[in-house]
C-alpha cells in the first residue's frame, strides 16, 4: 500500500468516525427533546403556568449554553450588529414555544411530538413566500403528502379538528418553521452561539415579565423538573449543534424521528398513554415527506 492510499484510508476512516459520532449526537439530543416535553407536561400537569415554565427553561438553559461558549468561541462571540434581527428571530420563537408547551399539556405526548414535525412542511411554504425561493414541484408534492400525512393524525375523532391542542400544536409547528426562517436569514452575519444565546436570554425575560400575573409556589418535585427543564434543553441545544459540527445535515436529520419512539416510550411509562394507529401512519408520512425534501434541498445546494 502506498503512502497516498494509506492517508486516503485513514482519511475515509476519520469522516466514517465523524459521521457515526454526529449520528450518537443527533440521537442524544433527541432523548433529550423528548425528556424536555415529557417534563413541560408533567409541569404543566401540575398546574405550573406555560410561561413560568418558559422561564425556567430558559434561565437553567444559560448553564449549558455559558460553559459551551466558554469553552468554544469565548464571549467576545456575543457581539452583534443583528439586535432587530435577534428580536424578530426571538419573537416568533417564543411564539412558537407558548403554543407548543401549551399543546403539551392537552394532547397525548406522541401525538403532540408528532405534530410538531410538521415544521419542515411549513418551512417549505414560508420559503416561497418569505424568501421568495424556487420550490419545485418535488418538493411541493412532498409537502402535500405531509399535510395529508398530518390530517390522517387528527382525522379519526372529527372533534380533534378543531381541538384547541391540535391547533395550538399546528401553530407551534407554524412558529418553529418561522423561526427556522428568521435563523436562516440572521447566520448568514451571526454565529450559532450567539443567536442561541440571544434567543435564550430572550425567553427568560419574557417568562421573567410573566411573574406578577400568577405564578405558582413549586413544591421541590415539580421545582427540579422546573430547573432539568432549562439543562435538559440547552444540552440538547448543544448537542443538535455539535451533531452538526461532525456530520452533514442530509445524514443526521432523518434521526430526528427518533424522538416519537422516546416520547412514545415516556407517554407509555408515565401516563400510560399508547399513541393511536393514526397517530404513527401520519407521522410516518411526516418523516418521510419530510426526509424527501431535505435530500432534494441537498442535492439542489450541491449542484450550484
Amino acid at each position: 500500500m502506498t503512502a497516498s492510499s494509506s492517508t486516503d484510508a485513514q482519511t475515509a476512516q476519520r469522516a466514517m468516525q465523524n459521521v457515526g459520532l454526529g449520528i450518537a449526537l443527533r440521537v442524544a439530543a433527541m432523548v433529550c427533546m423528548a425528556g424536555l416535553t415529557a417534563l413541560v407536561k408533567w409541569c404543566g400537569g401540575r398546574h405550573v403556568p406555560v410561561l413560568q415554565i418558559i422561564f425556567f427553561r430558559n434561565a437553567f438553559a444559560f448553564v449549558p449554553v455559558g460553559l459551551y461558549i466558554w469553552r468554544t468561541t469565548g464571549f467576545s462571540v456575543l457581539r452583534t450588529a443583528r439586535p432587530g434581527g435577534h428580536l424578530a428571530r426571538s419573537a416568533i420563537g417564543l411564539t412558537s414555544m407558548v403554543c407548543s408547551f401549551s399543546a403539551v399539556g392537552m394532547l397525548p405526548l406522541t401525538e403532540s411530538t408528532a405534530l410538531a414535525f410538521s415544521a419542515p412542511l411549513f418551512m417549505t411554504a414560508l420559503s416561497a413566500l418569505v424568501l421568495k425561493e424556487m420550490v419545485g414541484r418535488h418538493r411541493w408534492a412532498a409537502a402535500g403528502v405531509g399535510f395529508v400525512g398530518v390530517l390522517i393524525m387528527v382525522h379519526p375523532d372529527p372533534a380533534q379538528m378543531a381541538s384547541v391542542g391540535t391547533l395550538l400544536a399546528l401553530a407551534g409547528a407554524l412558529g418553529a418553521a418561522g423561526a427556522m426562517i428568521a435563523i436562516r436569514e440572521i447566520a448568514r452575519s451571526e454565529p450559532g452561539p450567539t443567536i442561541v444565546f440571544y434567543f435564550t436570554l430572550a425567553g427568560a425575560l419574557f417568562g421573567l415579565c410573566s411573574l406578577p400575573f400568577g405564578w405558582v409556589r413549586p413544591d421541590a418535585a415539580t421545582l427540579g423538573a422546573l430547573i432539568c427543564t432549562g439543562l435538559v434543553g440547552g444540552v440538547g441545544q448543544l448537542l443538535l449543534t455539535e451533531a452538526l459540527r461532525r456530520a452533514p445535515v442530509a445524514v443526521i436529520a432523518p434521526f430526528d424521528y427518533t424522538q416519537l419512539i422516546w416520547a412514545s416510550a415516556l407517554g407509555f411509562l408515565v401516563w400510560g398513554e399508547l399513541p393511536r394507529a393514526a397517530t404513527v401512519a401520519g407521522a410516518l408520512l411526516v418523516a418521510a415527506s419530510s426526509v424527501y425534501i431535505l435530500l432534494r434541498e441537498t442535492r439542489r445546494l450541491r449542484l450550484r
